[in-house]
């Protein structure tokens, strides 16, 4: 921390990487630099943020990450330029809305808290790519959650979520979707809106069904269900031509929909820990071309 020394000009520094300090307030000289673009705080052990880095409104990357903070003020919506924000593993109980304002942000990190809501003012997060909400109390979200424009990727792992609000409108960019470990029971009727799906990861959850419009998800190659309810697969499942990897182990299934052989691109399926009296003849083709089964 040599650098905020009192008497060193930092007139113009543009980084400041104070991770690790065991920090209980930020210097105040740091507040000071109006050419900041880059703040991390990593690892410290702040509980409150002054209100004067609010008016570093340069600031494009702020890393609050492994701290103590319980609250965040709603002056954070003045950093219109933000890209990156880091909050998590902190002890966040809600999310202000005045995030919302933060329309040029496009990763977000707010996992490891204690959020049980996911506010209003978040769907003015136009750009956003990135969210990970992993690790908190969630039970339910928002019906316009799949409203993110150009979001691509979304971590909504070891929460309490009984279940997903339906897609709605098709949502053609979303990439790769993780909610394992949640309370899930059943999917959206309309999850084949996610229609470019590419991984989508349920582990160790309670689902008993899977719905047909799963096979309008074309783009799929990677499908974890394993430790789940599930006694039976959709027929559509057969039409998940671009699958490389399934896991369905540790299920209730018996049966096989007809038709998986045209999984040409399949290179793992995993089906242990199941309740099958007899394999269909699709798995010794697939086993042919070279595909991992395991039974």
């Amino acid at each position: 921390m040599a650098q905020l020394e009192a008497g060193t000009d930092l007139s113009s520094l543009e980084y400041a990487i104070l991770d690790g300090c065991e920090l209980l307030e930020l210097p105040l000289n740091l507040l000071r630099l109006t050419q900041l673009h880059t703040l991390s705080v990593y690892d410290n052990a702040l509980e409150k943020l002054p209100e004067a880095l609010w008016q570093l409104t340069g600031l494009t990357t702020l890393n609050l990450s492994v701290n103590r903070l319980t609250d965040l003020s709603a002056d954070i919506g003045q950093l219109e330029r933000l890209k990156m924000l880091d909050l998590g593993h902190n002890r966040l109980e809600q999310l202000t809305e005045a995030l919302g304002r933060l329309s040029a942000l496009e990763v977000l990190y707010a996992s490891n808290n204690q959020l049980e809501r996911v506010p209003e003012g978040l769907r003015g997060l136009s750009n956003l790519r990135y969210l990970n909400l992993t690790d908190n109390c969630f039970t339910a979200l928002p019906a316009w959650f799949w409203n993110f424009e150009h979001l691509t990727e979304l971590r909504l792992y070891n929460n309490a979520l009984e279940c997903l609000p339906e897609v709605g409108a098709k949502n053609s960019v979303l990439r790769e979707l993780y909610a394992m470990k949640n309370r899930l029971t059943h999917l959206p009727e309309n999850l084949g809106h996610l229609s470019e799906l590419k991984v989508l990861d349920l582990q160790d959850n309670a689902l008993e069904h899977l719905s047909e419009s799963i096979g309008q998800l074309e783009h799929l190659t990677d499908l974890n269900l394993r430790f789940n309810a599930l006694k039976s697969l959709p027929e559509s499942f057969a039409q998940l031509e671009n699958l490389r990897f399934i896991d369905l182990r540790a299920n209730r299934l018996s049966t096989l929909p007809d038709g998986l052989e045209r999984l040409t691109q399949l290179e793992k399926l995993d089906l242990r820990w199941n309740r099958f009296e007899a394999w269909p003849k699709s798995l010794s083709v697939l086993e042919g071309r070279g595909c991992q089964v395991y039974v």
